[in-house]
């Protein structure tokens, strides 16, 4: 029986996938099983997972999987998700690695707690600088139930932390429906995704466990670029909304969403990333976004942030026009055929996250165009 699958999306990242799997080598047990999921890569990403393919057949089972086309890093996690067979899941990013052993030590700290899913500290390495990133829940190895931690709203919490591969997953909530990601996210896929373990699962703990390097500053990554695929973070949010205005709880957990919403429209107003025409598309879907959200709910969001964003954010409630129609928030969670953001370290944050390299609130960050992105969230006040 497999104990663990570890789901791992690859795009283009022939220069840190040896490095990748050199780490899931030294985490390797016969009952773990690396899905090796590649995105249809251009580079020598294929032949580098295909050699990997035969020298882990001694040391862990291995299933490697090729897209006929690109389809970012929600749809291959999804594929990954689709193959796994372990009693517990992780993910991973084609472009991070980890420390030797650690797959075992997140192993022997959900079966102590038994629990859903367990959420860890990592590190977040640019260049040589290394900087410890904390789940933002005050409570280390106790089990909790993980919707009394959504809020407060207006400070960072465990769903502004949303990096998939920063925990590990017991498998009934991949049976239950609560793994799988919005097919076709390019970036922010994991906003969506954590909120609905917030809400759904039943317990859930946060461990000072750190194994996970997380590879930020990569120069093919959508925060590098300014593509316009950084914009589907709306279409993430709006689903966040969308889905939490049904919960039975949404009069409370709502004006959580709606404040992180705005805090991340303001970041990337700011952000000087974007090309002008995406720029300008930025601020239109923004201000049909904002026209979209409940007049006193965001009202009060608007009136708890400091005065530059809120004003900032106003200006563009007024700007002229009529709302646009929502850019589509899948309301399924998607299977993906074929084959994240993350957010804050322990300050008040929100960001975001995606993969393949990197992904959103902060902003995402896929490699090269049509990349499964990596949402390289950077921080941003709540």
């Amino acid at each position: 029986m497999v104990k663990l699958s570890v789901i791992v999306p690859f795009y283009n990242v022939q220069s840190y996938a040896p490095e990748t799997l050199r780490s899931l080598r030294a985490n390797a047990r016969q009952d773990f099983e690396f899905i090796l999921v590649d995105d249809a890569s251009k580079d020598e990403t294929p032949e580098i997972l295909e050699r990997a393919e035969n020298d882990f057949q001694d040391v862990a089972q291995v299933v490697r999987v090729r897209h006929a086309r690109n389809g970012g890093l929600a749809t291959a996690r999804n594929t990954g998700l689709d193959r796994a067979s372990g009693e517990y899941v992780t993910f991973l990013d084609g472009d991070d690695w980890l420390a030797p052993g650690y797959y075992e030590q997140l192993l022997a700290c959900i079966e102590r707690l038994d629990c859903d899913f367990v959420r860890t500290d990592h590190v977040q390495c640019t260049a040589r600088s290394r900087t410890l990133a904390r789940v933002p829940h005050g409570r280390r190895g106790v089990v909790e139930d993980p919707r009394a931690a959504i809020l407060p709203a207006t400070r960072s919490t465990s769903v502004d932390y949303a990096y998939a591969w920063a925990g590990i997953y017991h498998r009934r909530l991949l049976d239950e429906g609560l793994l799988h990601f919005t097919d076709g996210l390019r970036t922010a896929e994991d906003r969506p995704w954590i909120w609905r373990l917030h809400r759904e699962a039943r317990s859930f703990a946060a461990v000072g466990l750190l194994g996970v390097f997380y590879r930020r500053g990569v120069a093919s990554s959508l925060t590098q670029i300014g593509d316009v695929r950084q914009l589907d973070f709306i279409r993430a949010f709006d689903q966040v909304i969308e889905e939490t205005a049904r919960d039975r709880d949404a009069q409370q957990l709502l004006p959580k969403a709606i404040r992180t919403y705005c805090a991340i429209i303001s970041h990337h107003l700011t952000s000087g990333r974007f090309e002008p025409q995406v720029a300008r598309k930025l601020r239109a879907m923004s201000a049909a976004a904002l026209k979209r959200l409940p007049a006193d709910l965001l009202s009060e969001a608007l009136d708890s942030m400091d005065s530059e964003r809120a004003s900032r954010l106003r200006r563009l409630r007024r700007r002229p026009g009529q709302p646009a129609p929502a850019t589509g928030p899948a309301s399924g969670t998607g299977t993906g055929t074929g084959t994240g953001t993350g957010t804050g370290t322990g300050t008040e944050s929100d960001t975001t996250s995606s993969s393949g390299t990197e992904g959103a609130t902060g902003t995402p960050d896929g490699t090269a165009p049509g990349g499964p992105g990596k949402d390289r969230g950077t921080e941003v006040a709540a």
